[in-house]
């Protein structure tokens, strides 16, 4: 019998099953790339919320976990998919250089907000008022890291590459069986496909749309990312990752005429120099309405649990997530209450 049976391989799945290698855990997952999300993604990492100038929740404890987490998977995939980039906020008037200031006094938001004034430097960004440097930031190849893990656990025949068929559960009070194989846990990652789970389908999983464009622009020269009304990040070659969209009506995969509009609009205002389009992609992110991810156990069946809701965040929220659930599954460690599932369950009187 193994212990986890892992749905999804995407950022969250990966996260899950990297701790249950490191705990000598024995599992296996299951994905059948229908949700694109992780593959897409736009990959940043960054610890203040620029619109508001906020602190992200929980983000030094995010950090202190995915830096060394992602730089045990590099070593042990030996691939590099993490690059420290600096964020730069572009500034649209004085009083956004004001409020950048005053926010960087805040005891929350001083180690990540740089004091110091960054000039116009760069010929073909419109940035008159100037940037703000974030630090602690960066930017993931969420693409790369999920394929390279899942044809590292291939190697090791412990991934599976088909889509799951939730009719062929069978859950008794020991074990779950599925397909004559016993596990003591699933673990449901499943991102937006969340939705086709019938444990899980009642949770309030929004799921936003976003669409990037990659384009090609020998004269930009930027060596940072460019954060402004959309954000612009180097991805080497002269060419950039460009984004994002966010659509909380379409829940597809398709780009859209709409998006694009959307994407080279802003591109519009913010450069100067000539570009070219290389590819236009988009995904449905799993977001929530509060705000929150969906970590947790389902309120009947105790050995099936969901790892969910990462939102905009994945690339942070991922290990820690997963640490999370994995220390409260094998440990017996409680979730932090803004997090856990029971807190929708409680609101229906379920538990």
């Amino acid at each position: 019998m193994k212990d986890f049976l892992i749905v999804g391989a995407g950022i969250a799945g990966v996260s899950f099953a990297e701790l249950c290698k490191q705990h000598n855990k024995s599992f296996v997952v299951y994905d059948d790339n229908s949700q694109p999300s992780s593959r897409i993604a736009g990959g940043l990492y960054n610890p203040v919320v620029l619109k508001r100038f906020s602190e992200v929740w929980k983000a030094k404890e995010q950090l202190q976990l995915a830096f060394p987490f992602y730089e045990n998977l590099e070593k042990k995939l030996q691939t590099t998919f993490d690059y420290k980039i600096p964020i730069y906020r572009k500034f649209a008037s004085v009083e956004e250089q004001n409020d950048w200031f005053t926010a960087a006094d805040k005891p929350s938001l001083s180690d990540f907000l740089s004091t110091k004034l960054i000039g116009d430097k760069y010929a073909s960004v419109n940035a008159s008022y100037g940037y703000g440097e974030v630090l602690y930031t960066g930017y993931l190849d969420v693409r790369k890291l999920v394929s390279s893990y899942a044809s590292y656990l291939e190697a090791s025949h412990l991934f599976t590459s088909e889509r799951f068929n939730y009719e062929e559960v069978e859950i008794t009070n020991d074990f779950i069986l599925y397909k004559n194989d016993k596990y003591k846990n699933i673990i449901f990652a499943e991102g937006f496909g969340m939705h086709a789970n019938p444990y899980f389908n009642d949770l309030p999983l929004d799921g936003t749309k976003g669409e990037l464009l990659i384009i090609e622009a020998p004269n930009l020269k930027i060596d940072v990312t460019i954060k402004s009304s959309i954000f612009i990040l180097p991805i080497g070659n002269d060419k950039y990752k460009v984004g994002a969209t966010y659509d909380w009506t379409d829940k597809t995969n398709i780009p859209t005429t709409a998006g694009k509009n959307e994407l080279t609009e802003k591109l519009k205002e913010t450069i100067t120099c000539d570009y070219k389009i290389i590819e236009h992609f988009a995904g449905v992110r799993p977001t929530v309405k509060d705000r929150r991810p969906l970590v947790g156990t389902h309120y009947k069946h105790k050995n099936i649990h969901v790892l969910n809701g990462l939102g905009t965040r994945g690339v942070m929220l991922a290990p820690f997530l997963a640490n999370q659930l994995f220390n409260h599954l094998v440990l017996g460690e409680n979730l932090e209450k803004e997090i856990d599932i029971i807190r929708i369950y409680r609101k229906r009187s379920l538990i």
